[in-house]
């Protein structure tokens, strides 16, 4: 009977050398004469073990990590033996890290292969289809708003409202458009969903074209993801193989088909209409709306554009029902989100959980509070253009309301984190740098403000004219948030604000400091 290990193929864990270490399992099993299959999934998301292998026992998978090419003799020693080694983590499922979370979208994560479309169904995969394909288009629609789903990538927009827009929009043709360009630092969710369960996008995507009627769609991924690339086409190879895409889908009159479009990295393609430009075959620049995208979208049709996590959760949303999603979150914020801990912490990684776990929990309990070990100072949530937030406000739940209430977002989800080494004026400036480095250019507040922005800061870190300029960069501040055409110029302003409100201490001299206080 061959022995089944698991190793991810997933971009963080090949970084540190999980080709190798298949490799090395492969070549010592040979010697041994043992017979193996190993078998390449995603990541189950906890990057501060990878490579995480796995291997198949009576009692469920056990694992070990982090394993490098030299560990790999004596882990199938304790394979084969008693069990006993120092990366010995015990069965995967049981690692508290993993047990508390509420997967509903990551539930096949790190446990499938993502290659196979037979592994895919015999876990779950494709009955929300199913169901969608016996209920119909406005029963579909009626789930998805039920089920409070909103648009994980970034704006919370709901998701049953956008694809009603489109289903009831009059047109000879309508597309769906997943938006996996992934540019948020410390955000990297879409491309694991992608690298480790890419059926599950091409289910939502599915689903989605079924309840408005579109026959075609594109996933458009950022360039540097070209493990997510290569992950989305074979599946959708598989898919077409399997009668999942194409004409007659599932053995029904529907027919929807996807191609992947690789972008070029620009940061603001990220943005909707900016990606739709991109889509068409020009450069991409932030369309004014109204018209929006579900009226006048892809090639001036009615199209469904939505994040790669929002499509994902649908899947899960028609196969359960929407009340088994509801039940999860608090507020308006339903359902879980897959919330990616980077930065300077010690546990960094991808945790699935239900809306209102709080920050602090996040970061201190879950992630395990700094790698340095020093103090946390702050944390931005929400990608580059997120909020700074210091511990005073670590009792804020993770939900887009209560985030709002602060003057912060959630956005896709990403939290980094620094210690109490940070200096917040170049966090600042960074900010106003990254603006301007990724605007497009079309209007002024962002193009100009960002810029001018930049040179303030710079003139605030030297010490000159500090309380003059401080009062200059929160009126561009304000003008970038209420004058810039989209997101990119409109955010900018909250990190910026946000470490000057939190961390004043940063942008005045000590000099200033003592004469404010006497």
């Amino acid at each position: 009977m061959k022995m089944r290990i698991f190793v991810p193929r997933d971009a963080a864990a090949v970084a540190v050398g999980a080709d190798d270490v298949a490799a090395a399992l492969e070549q010592v099993a040979q010697k041994r004469g043992l017979p193996v299959e190993i078998i390449r999934t995603g990541s189950r998301g906890l990057c501060w073990l990878e490579p995480m292998v796995e291997v198949a026992t009576l009692k469920g998978r056990v694992a070990y990590g982090p394993v490098s090419p030299e560990d790999v003799s004596s882990v199938f020693d304790s394979m084969a033996g008693n069990g006993q080694h120092p990366l010995r983590l015990g069965i995967a499922d049981e690692i508290p890290w993993l047990k508390r979370q509420t997967r509903l979208t990551f539930a096949r994560c790190g446990v499938i292969d993502p290659r196979s479309l037979d592994d895919y169904r015999a876990h779950g995969g494709y009955k929300g289809l199913e169901r969608a394909l016996s209920l119909g288009a406005d029963a579909i629609l009626t789930e998805v708003t039920s089920s409070g789903l909103r648009g994980r990538g970034g704006a919370g927009f709901p998701t049953g409202i956008k694809w009603k827009t489109v289903s009831q929009a009059k047109a000879d043709r309508k597309f769906i458009v997943c938006n996996a360009d992934e540019g948020d630092s410390g955000t990297f969710a879409d491309r694991m969903i992608m690298e480790g369960d890419p059926f599950l996008v091409i289910e939502g995507m599915t689903i989605a074209a079924i309840t408005v009627g579109a026959t075609k769609g594109y996933i458009y991924i950022r360039s540097e993801y070209p493990h997510a690339v290569e992950a989305m086409n074979a599946a959708i190879a598989a898919a077409q193989r399997g009668g999942y895409l194409g004409t007659n889908i599932g053995g029904s009159t529907q027919s929807f088909d996807l191609e992947v479009r690789v972008g070029a990295g620009a940061y603001v393609c990220g943005e909707e209409t900016s990606l739709l430009e991109s889509l068409e075959g020009r450069r991409g620049i932030v369309r004014a709306k109204p018209p929006l995208p579900a009226h006048h979208g892809l090639f001036g049709k009615p199209t469904v554009i939505n994040n790669v996590l929002s499509f994902a959760a649908a899947p899960f949303i028609l196969a359960e029902g929407a009340k088994a999603y509801a039940d999860f979150g608090m507020g308006r914020s339903r359902g879980t989100m897959p919330i990616q801990l980077a930065g300077n912490i010690r546990h960094g990684g991808l945790f699935e959980t239900a809306f209102g776990v709080t920050l602090g929990e996040l970061v201190d309990d879950i992630g395990g509070g700094t790698f340095t070990g020093r103090p946390v100072r702050a944390v931005q949530v929400g990608g580059p253009l997120g909020a700074y937030f210091p511990r005073a406000l670590f009792d804020t739940p993770f939900d887009y309301e209560a985030f709002a209430a602060r003057d912060g977002l959630i956005g896709h989800g990403g939290i980094v984190v620094f210690d109490d080494s940070v200096d917040m004026r170049k966090q600042a400036r960074f900010a106003m740098e990254f603006c301007a480095i990724e605007s497009c250019g079309k209007c002024t507040p962002c193009r100009i403000g960002s810029t001018r922005g930049v040179e303030t800061i710079e003139k605030i870190i030297s010490g000159e004219r500090v309380s003059e300029n401080l009062a200059l960069v929160e009126d561009l501040c304000n003008t970038m948030k209420f004058g810039s055409l989209c997101a990119l110029g409109g955010f900018t302003p909250y990190p910026v604000l946000s470490a000057l409100k939190h961390f004043r201490e940063d942008f005045v001299p000590a000099p200033a400091r003592l004469q404010a206080a006497e």
